[in-house]
C-alpha cells in the first residue's frame, strides 16, 4: 500500500543397505584436520541432523533443488545435478558434530565413486570416507570425524545422467561444546514498566520521537508492562514499536490513558503505518475513544477498550485497513476512512460504516452480513482459531503464554473466565540477541529450547530450522530477520504445533528461492489436532534496501493456520524498481486443509497468492497489484492479461474464501488491463464470497473479478466492481 519436515525417516540397518565398498581415510591427515572418535568413547545415540538444514549443490538440474534431498521425503522429491562428473551436494548441520555415518538413498542416477568430506566452515574440506564400486540404490557409509559442513563430492557417475540423491542423511551427536542457557534479560529494546517506574511518559515520548517516521529504519522496541494501574499515559506508537501488558488477561493492566497512533508525520495520511502493535492492555482513554489509525501489519489483540477506538486519523485522511483479535471494545468502532479491515474472535459495541471491504468472525455486536452494501462480510464463528503466544510477569519470573486452540471459536478468549492454554517459564527459551549467529539460533533449537527474539535485526547466514514439535518462535518489537546470500532464512518441519509469530523477515540482496517455508515439500502428516500457527509474520522485498525472493512463503505442512500476515513486495523507499526488487510469487499453498484469516498480499511481480492444496479457506483477503509493472507485456500471462492476486489451482476440488479485495494502481502505465483479481476452477466445491476489485483513480483496469464473471472497474471514481457469491 502507498500513499494513495516430516518426523525423521527410521534408518535402515547398515547390515541391509551397504552397497559400496567403503575406503577409510587415514587417520594421520596433515594438521590434524580430522578428530577421530575412538571406537571405545562412550556417547550419545546417533540422531539424524541434516533434515531440513540449508542444503546447495554445484549445480542443480530443472526443479530438482538442493533442499529436496534434506527434506525427508524418501521417494517424493530429490536433487539431481547437471551430467557431468565432478558434482558436490553439502548440507550445512548448523554446528559442529560428531558424524557416526551418512546415508544415501540415490535415485536411478547414482554415484559410482565419490567421497564423503567434512568442513568447519564450509570453504577447507577434508575427506573423511571414499566409496567407491557403488550400484546404486542405498548407501549407508559409516563416518569418523566432525565437522559442521558434510559434503559427498561426486567421483564418477554410474550412468550417463548426473547425481541424482531422494534423500542425503547424516547422523552423528552434538553437544560437545558449550550448553546455552535459556532466560536471561530481555535486553536494552525491551522497556520494562511497572506503576513506580519513574518517566514513563518521557520514555514513552523518547522513543516515539526515534520512531515516529522511522518507516525504514533500524530501532525496535518494546513497552512492556507489568500488571498493575497507569494514570494519565498518552502511549503514541511508531514504526517497530510493540505495547503490551504482561498480564494473563487484558484487565490486569490498566491504562487511564491512551495508546495511541496517528499520522501527523505524513500531513493526516496513515496509508503507511505499517508494522506495530498493541496488546494485552485495558483502556480508558480520556477523551472516551482511543485513536488507532493504522494500515498494514499492525495489529491490535487482546485489548479491552472501555470506551470507543477510531481507526482514522486526525482528519479523517486515508487508511488502509489493520486486524483485531481476541479484543472488546465496549463502545462505537469508527472505521471511517478505513479501506478495509477484519475483526475476529472479538466483542465490541458497534461498527460505524464501510468503505470497501469490512470482514467479521467470530465477533459479537459485528454488523449483519450485508454484502454488497454496505460492504459486510460476516461469519458467525471462526472455524479454527489459536491466539498468539504472548509473554506474561507471574510469581516474579517471566513466562509465556500459549493459547490453546479453539473451534468455531465466538468472542474473546479471557472476558469470560481464564483463558485456556499453557505456561512455559522463560528458562525453556533462548533470549536472542542482536548479534546472535544463526548457527548460535538453531543450536538453541536443537538444545530443545523455544526462541525468544528481542528488539533488533538478525542476519542469518543459514537457515533457521523449526524441527521440534511444539516449538515456539517469539518476536518482540518486531524483530527483523535478513536472509545473508540468498538462504531461506526460516523452514519447519512436517511436525505438530510449532508457533511462529511477531517477527518481520526482510530479503537480503542475494535473491532467495523462498523466504518462510512452514513444511517441507510433498509435507503429508495430518496436523488437525495441534497445528502450525503463524501469526503477526511480516514479509518485506525491498523498501529498506534492494532485496529480491522469487517466492515469499511456501505453506506445505496441512492444517496450518495463517493469522494475520502482511507479505509486501514494496512500492516506495529504497531498492525499488520493477527488476530491483523482483518476487515472483507471493504466498504459495501446498498443503490440505489450511486456513488464512487475515491475509494481506501486495505487488508482486506474477501471482500475489497461489493455492494448490485441497480444502483451504481465507477469511479476508487485501491485495494490490505491483504498481511498478512498465506496460502490458511486463505482465502479459500467455493469453491472460495480468497475473491473478489470488489463483486457485485446477486440480483443487474444495476451497472457499470470503471478503476478498484487488485493487490497480497501475501508475507507471495506467493503460494496463488486468483479466480479473482472481482465477478459481468452476467447481461445486469452490466457493467465494464478497469479492470486489477497485482501480484505484483510474490507474489500470480490471475487465472482470473472478475469471469470467463480474463486471470491469471504469473511469476514474474509484468504484468498486462487487461479485456477492462465486460461482
Amino acid at each position: 500500500m502507498s500513499s494513495v519436515g516430516s518426523p525423521p525417516a527410521l534408518r535402515r540397518p547398515a547390515s541391509a543397505v551397504r552397497r559400496a565398498t567403503v575406503g577409510t581415510l587415514v587417520a594421520a591427515l596433515a594438521g590434524g584436520l580430522l578428530a577421530v572418535v575412538p571406537a571405545t568413547t562412550a556417547s550419545a545415540a546417533p540422531a539424524l541432523l541434516s533434515q531440513g538444514k540449508t542444503a546447495t549443490a554445484s549445480s542443480v538440474e530443472g526443479p530438482f533443488t538442493a533442499n529436496a534431498a534434506v527434506d525427508g521425503d524418501l521417494t517424493g522429491t530429490r536433487w539431481a545435478s547437471d551430467w557431468t562428473d565432478n558434482q558436490w551436494f553439502q548440507v550445512d548441520l548448523g554446528q559442529s558434530a560428531t558424524l557416526s555415518s551418512a546415508v544415501l538413498t540415490w535415485e536411478t542416477a547414482y554415484g559410482k565413486s565419490y567421497e564423503i568430506q567434512a568442513s568447519d566452515n564450509g570453504t577447507d574440506w577434508r575427506t573423511v570416507t571414499t566409496v567407491t564400486g557403488g550400484d546404486g540404490g542405498t548407501d549407508d557409509v559409516a563416518l569418523s570425524g566432525t565437522g559442521r559442513y558434510v559434503r559427498m563430492k561426486g567421483l564418477t557417475r554410474g550412468t550417463a545422467w548426473g547425481y541424482s540423491l531422494w534423500e542425503f542423511q547424516v547422523y552423528g551427536t552434538t553437544g560437545g561444546g558449550s550448553t546455552l542457557p535459556g532466560g536471561g534479560d530481555l535486553g536494552p529494546n525491551v522497556h520494562v514498566i511497572d506503576p513506580s517506574t519513574p518517566n514513563i511518559q518521557a520514555q514513552l515520548d523518547s522513543v516515539f520521537k526515534q520512531q515516529e517516521s522511522a518507516q525504514f529504519g533500524t530501532g525496535r522496541h518494546a513497552f512492556l508492562f507489568k500488571p498493575g494501574t497507569y494514570n494519565g499515559l498518552n502511549a503514541q506508537i511508531g514504526f517497530y514499536t510493540q505495547i503490551a501488558g504482561l498480564g494473563l488477561r487484558p484487565d490486569d493492566t490498566t491504562i487511564n490513558g491512551d495508546v495511541t497512533v496517528d499520522a501527523g508525520w505524513f500531513n493526516g495520511n496513515a496509508t503507511q503505518n505499517f508494522w506495530r502493535g498493541a496488546e494485552g492492555l485495558a483502556l480508558n482513554p480520556v477523551n472516551g475513544t482511543d485513536r488507532w489509525a493504522v494500515s498494514q501489519a499492525s495489529s491490535f489483540r487482546r485489548m479491552h477498550v472501555k470506551g470507543g477506538l477510531n481507526l482514522a486519523p486526525s482528519g479523517y485522511g486515508w487508511a488502509s485497513g489493520g486486524y483485531i483479535a481476541d479484543s472488546k471494545i465496549d463502545g462505537q468502532v469508527g472505521n471511517y476512512s478505513q479501506q478495509q479491515w477484519y475483526t475476529r474472535d472479538s466483542s465490541i459495541g458497534g461498527w460505524s460504516n464501510s468503505v470497501w471491504n469490512q470482514v467479521f468472525s467470530g465477533t459479537e455486536g459485528a454488523p449483519a452480513q450485508a454484502f454488497p452494501e454496505p460492504k459486510y462480510t460476516t461469519l458467525d464463528t471462526t472455524p479454527v482459531s489459536r491466539e498468539k503466544p504472548y509473554l506474561i510477569w507471574e510469581d516474579n519470573q517471566y513466562k509465556v503464554f500459549s493459547p490453546a486452540k479453539r473451534t468455531n471459536a465466538r468472542g474473546t478468549t479471557w472476558a469470560n473466565g481464564t483463558p485456556q492454554g499453557e505456561k512455559i517459564p522463560l528458562s525453556q527459551f533462548y533470549v536472542v540477541k542482536p548479534g546472535t549467529t544463526a548457527a548460535t539460533i538453531n543450536q538453541a533449537l536443537a538444545q530443545g529450547l523455544h526462541l525468544l527474539f528481542t528488539p533488533g535485526v538478525y542476519h542469518v547466514d543459514q537457515t533457521i530450522s523449526v524441527n521440534r514439535p511444539g516449538a515456539i518462535v517469539l518476536g518482540l518489537g518486531l524483530a527483523t530477520i535478513i536472509p545473508d546470500n540468498g538462504v531461506t532464512a526460516m523452514r519447519v518441519a512436517d511436525v505438530d504445533g510449532v508457533r511462529l509469530a511477531g517477527f518481520l523477515v526482510d530479503a537480503g540482496q542475494v535473491n532467495s528461492p523462498t523466504l518462510l517455508e512452514v513444511g517441507p515439500q510433498n509435507a503429508s502428516a495430518d496436523h488437525a489436532a495441534n497445528p502450525t500457527t503463524v501469526q503477526d509474520v511480516y514479509v518485506r522485498v525491498g523498501g529498506a534496501g534492494a532485496g529480491k525472493a522469487t517466492t515469499s512463503i511456501v505453506v506445505n505442512n496441512d492444517d496450518t493456520i495463517v493469522d494475520h500476515t502482511w507479505v509486501w513486495r514494496a512500492d516506495h523507499g529504497d531498492g525499488v524498481g520493477w527488476e530491483t526488487n523482483r518476487a515472483d510469487y507471493g504466498v504459495r499453498v501446498n498443503g490440505d486443509d489450511v486456513l488464512a484469516t487475515g491475509l494481506f498480499v501486495e505487488h508482486f511481480n506474477k501471482y500475489d497468492v497461489e493455492w494448490y492444496g485441497d480444502r483451504g479457506r481465507t477469511i479476508f483477503f487485501q491485495n494490490e497489484k505491483a504498481y511498478d509493472a512498465p506496460n502490458q507485456a511486463a505482465i502479459q500471462n500467455g493469453s491472460t492479461k495480468g497475473y491473478a492476486a489470488y489463483r486457485v489451482d485446477d486440480s483443487v476440488t474444495t476451497h472457499e474464501g470470503w471478503g476478498l479485495g484487488s485493487y490497480c494502481y497501475y501508475n507507471v502505465d495506467p493503460t494496463i488491463r488486468q483479466d480479473h483479481g482472481f482465477k478459481a476452477p468452476v467447481k461445486p466445491g469452490v466457493r467465494f464470497h464478497g469479492l470486489l476489485t477497485v482501480s484505484l483513480g483510474g490507474n489500470g483496469q480490471f475487465n472482470h473479478v473472478i475469471n469470467d464473471t463480474g463486471a470491469p472497474t471504469e473511469g476514474t471514481a474509484t468504484v468498486p466492481s462487487t461479485v456477492v457469491n462465486f460461482p
